[in-house]
């Protein structure tokens, strides 16, 4: 990702965030080798606060990726936020409205277009409870049904200490600590010419909610607690919309 390439406003984005994160956290990476350097990919993410898009989008841009995120339409609705987000190729999510399928066909554009696209499958962050990933949204399934591109799934941790959403209490101190670690592509390819059925798009997005899980637990040094909506093994018992991806 050559520097000439990113042009103004995303240098401009670059020149702001990543002094920034720099000084207010202290990272401990792991498996960048596993963010693919070239063509269209899928990056999953789990989702513990507002704070962690800035803490996963300095991770991909070391790796060496552009992080273009699938985000709340709201945020696009002021004149100079919603254009920078804009100009720095971000993209927005319609949640139920008739626009929601514009945010899947753009995410599907821009995998095919070899670009690198991040999604929080949870559609937001937990307003209770011990940050474990909930259930996901089917946005991410469908994404991969479309364009078949390679899926890695990222887990941060630390990023709920900077900015708790559940009692919205901001803490502004340097070198805060955020743990990132991402796993190799999953093998998802069982599903490979699948249908897009309800039940497809749950079992892909089970498993990638699975994966997010135990990874999170190695982190973390504890174990995860069953995942919502699903048996214990994984499998799915329904109950999430398909809506497109979460942001």
């Amino acid at each position: 990702m050559a520097r000439r390439r990113l042009g103004f406003w995303r240098r401009f984005a670059v020149g702001i965030v990543l002094p920034t994160i720099s000084v207010w956290t202290r990272h401990t990476w792991r498996g960048t080798e596993n963010v693919l350097p070239s063509g269209g990919l899928i990056i999953v993410a789990n989702h513990v606060s507002e704070f962690d898009p800035l803490v996963l989008a300095h991770y991909v841009y070391k790796a060496g990726r552009w992080p273009q995120f699938l985000a709340k339409s709201t945020l696009f609705k002021g004149r100079i936020t919603g254009g920078l987000l804009r100009a720095v190729r971000q993209i927005p999510v319609y949640r139920g409205t008739a626009d929601a399928v514009k945010s899947l066909e753009a995410a599907i554009a821009a995998v095919r277009a070899g670009d690198s696209v991040i999604i929080y499958p949870e559609g937001t962050t937990p307003k209770a409870g011990e940050f474990w990933p909930q259930r996901g949204k089917t946005g991410i399934a469908r994404l991969y049904l479309q364009t078949g591109a390679p899926v890695v799934p990222v887990v941060t941790w630390g990023p709920q200490k900077v900015f708790d959403p559940r009692t919205e209490k901001l803490r502004i101190r340097p070198r805060m600590p955020v743990t990132v670690v991402a796993g190799p592509p999953l093998d998802l390819s069982k599903w490979d010419g699948a249908a897009p059925s309800a039940a497809n798009l749950y079992a892909i997005t089970d498993e990638i909610m699975t994966v997010l899980r135990d990874m999170l637990a190695e982190v973390r040094g504890e174990p995860a607690p069953p995942q919502p909506g699903s048996a214990p093994n994984g499998g799915s018992n329904g109950g999430s919309n398909g809506g497109g991806g979460g942001a």
